[in-house]
């Protein structure tokens, strides 16, 4: 058998990998039922889901024509990591606002139509408001407003 499109070759591997690992980890929580689901529950469900779409994926790979792989794009990849794990860091110490508006434009400025106006800035302060209204007021979720860095000025 020869690798006819390794585009859906490579991602069923991926959500094949991922798909068992959730699966795996998730063994070691109590799975429940369906009207009385577990911490175990969900996880392994949606790594079977995505298991098998890994091995539906996998199908296709040997069974359509596709277009072979290209060059990995560095900088968006090391940019929405590097954002990703500088919200994390920064989350603690600066506050979920200020950790928002980094990795938001962080994330926006690396596409190559980036202009920062007053419309961007607008809509960059609207999500921010919306996120910390949403799951720190509504939902309750324990995330600081102001962080470490910043608790004797407040």
């Amino acid at each position: 058998m020869r690798i006819t499109n390794p585009k859906d070759f490579w991602a069923g591997t991926l959500y094949i990998f991922f798909g068992t690992g959730a699966v795996l980890i998730a063994r070691s929580y109590p799975f429940g039922s369906a009207t009385r689901m577990g911490p175990g529950y969900f996880p392994t469900i949606l790594g079977v889901i995505l298991a098998l779409l890994g091995l539906l994926s996998l199908f296709r790979a040997f069974r359509s024509d596709g277009d072979p792989l290209g060059s990995i794009a560095w900088r968006p990849l090391l940019a929405i990591t590097g954002g990703t794990a500088l919200f994390g860091f920064l989350l603690p110490h600066a506050g979920l606002p200020l950790a928002l508006f980094v990795l938001i434009f962080l994330s926006a400025a690396i596409s190559e139509n980036f202009k920062f106006g007053w419309r961007p800035a607008l809509a960059l302060m609207l999500l921010i408001a919306f996120c910390v209204i949403v799951f720190v007021k509504l939902l309750g979720v324990p995330l600081p407003l102001v962080g470490t860095w910043f608790a004797g000025l407040v």
